[in-house]
């Protein structure tokens, strides 16, 4: 059986640490980025954030998502998780991923993704299940570069705050596939060898090698 947890780790000058109080500030002055939200079915912004990090947090303590905290550098610059979990089925999603502008397009969503994925295959994953708007083609082209593989949409999958039906595409990566998945990101990530990597699901790997420029966002979840 998956026994899946908090991953605590950091590739590439990136971090991932489990969600904590402390952490509502600086989240809240990134999450006032309008463009962050284009494709979110929940208006994030209209509530208080205090209300919508209380609900992520008692999320959370119940077990029902395991939300991360995102830093570069020290500096906390979005969230992503583990949604979705099935231990009995092996098996949960990465969601509620968002960044910050100035990191989106760099080497923070890979590393994340190697992170999340390497702790979830070494914890008894054999299925792990990514989506997102099928309309969003960035985050689709994203999670194809990935090598996630491409599993359909779900028509009318979900109603966004704004009336629209949202069609949902779906990917995933079995434990099979994740050996190949992880060469491919650790060759984005320039990794310099692998004889410390994902053993018991930890995760070392290069400094940072500097980001891109800030572009529309990929969220997916």
């Amino acid at each position: 059986m998956m026994r899946l947890t908090h991953a605590r780790q950091t590739v590439a000058g990136v971090t991932v640490a489990p969600l904590a109080d402390a952490d509502s500030d600086a989240l809240c002055r990134l999450a006032q980025d309008s463009a962050t939200w284009t494709w979110w079915p929940r208006d994030m912004l209209g509530l208080p954030w205090q209300e919508v990090f209380a609900s992520m947090m008692a999320d959370q303590a119940a077990g029902r998502m395991l939300h991360h905290v995102v830093r570069l550098a020290g500096d906390v610059v979005g969230m992503s998780g583990y949604l979705n979990i099935r231990p009995e089925h092996c098996g949960a999603e990465i969601g509620f991923t968002w960044y910050a502008a100035s990191v989106r397009g760099g080497l923070v969503n890979p590393a994340c993704k190697l992170m999340l994925l390497s702790h979830a295959f070494a914890s008894g994953a054999q299925r792990m299940e990514l989506k997102t708007d099928a309309l969003n083609a960035r985050s689709r082209a994203a999670l194809l570069k990935l090598g996630a593989q491409f599993e359909g949409i779900h028509r009318r999958h979900m109603l966004m705050h704004d009336g629209r039906w949202r069609d949902t595409a779906w990917y995933s990566v079995l434990a099979g596939e994740w050996p190949g998945v992880e060469a491919g990101l650790k060759a984005r990530l320039k990794w310099p060898g692998d004889e410390n990597a994902s053993r018991h699901g930890g995760v070392t790997g290069p400094d940072p090698v500097g980001q891109s420029q800030p572009s529309r966002p990929a969220s997916s979840g």
